[in-house]
């Protein structure tokens, strides 16, 4: 009797010990973006120079998620600018004229996931009055993806095109296993966002030139991928 007492007051005690566990902590929720809108052109900069001007991006708080860190990448350049707080909206100085792609990842002091929101892209205004497409942006394969050929011999790539004025007339693929690639692979209309390429195995580079109405170029840059 004595040793089923012990044993029941040791389960007890484990049972009493185990009420103390919250569970894992809490993972931040997803951060919806606000402003700049998507595939917007940002006008209500603050002058800070003749090339620069200052953008206050705004959005939704997340669950969960005590800090925000945004990014804005200049799509000419691919150089990030970052920032964190604890609110939900936080200024950069970034150039006039130029497209941006911007996101904010969330986080909380009790967990190290980080979750980051979509990714939207906007010109910040400067003293043109046309612009360009948005660099396109490439959907699969990823650059430095190891990909498979299909039953065909071929890889699908896929890519997304946006601009402000909405006139997207075609898409430019140039596809090569020497880099940069200046084979164009095919010329699409702007509703085509997909193209097959004829591959073995190997390195292959690709990238895709968006035109709009008037002839307005932009370059989504390079990307590489291996076939095995």
């Amino acid at each position: 009797m004595m040793r089923f007492l012990t044993s029941m007051m040791a389960i007890a005690l484990l049972i009493a010990c185990g009420g103390d566990d919250d569970g894992p902590p809490p993972i931040p929720g997803e951060a919806i973006l606000v402003f700049p809108e998507q595939n917007s052109e940002c006008t209500t900069g603050i002058d800070v120079t003749s090339t620069s001007s200052q953008v206050i991006f705004e959005w939704q708080p997340a669950q969960n998620a005590d800090s925000y860190t945004i990014t804005a990448i200049n799509l000419f350049t691919n150089v990030p600018q970052t920032t964190t707080t604890t609110g939900t909206t936080a200024a950069l100085t970034i150039e006039k004229g130029a497209p941006f792609s911007w996101s904010v990842s969330t986080s909380n002091t009790e967990s190290n996931e980080t979750t980051v929101s979509d990714s939207w892209l906007f010109y910040n205004a400067g003293s043109q009055t046309s612009y360009p497409p948005f660099p396109a942006q490439i959907i699969v394969p990823k650059s430095g993806a190891t990909v498979q050929k299909n039953a065909d011999n071929e890889v699908i790539l896929q890519w997304q095109g946006a601009d402000v004025e909405e006139d997207i007339a075609t898409f430019e693929v140039y596809f090569s296993d020497q880099n940069p690639p200046e084979t164009l692979l095919i010329t699409t209309g702007s509703e085509t966002s997909e193209a097959s390429a004829t591959v073995v195995s190997g390195i292959y580079y690709w990238k895709v030139i968006t035109v709009d109405s008037v002839g307005n170029r932009s370059d989504s840059g390079v990307f590489d991928f291996r076939v095995f």
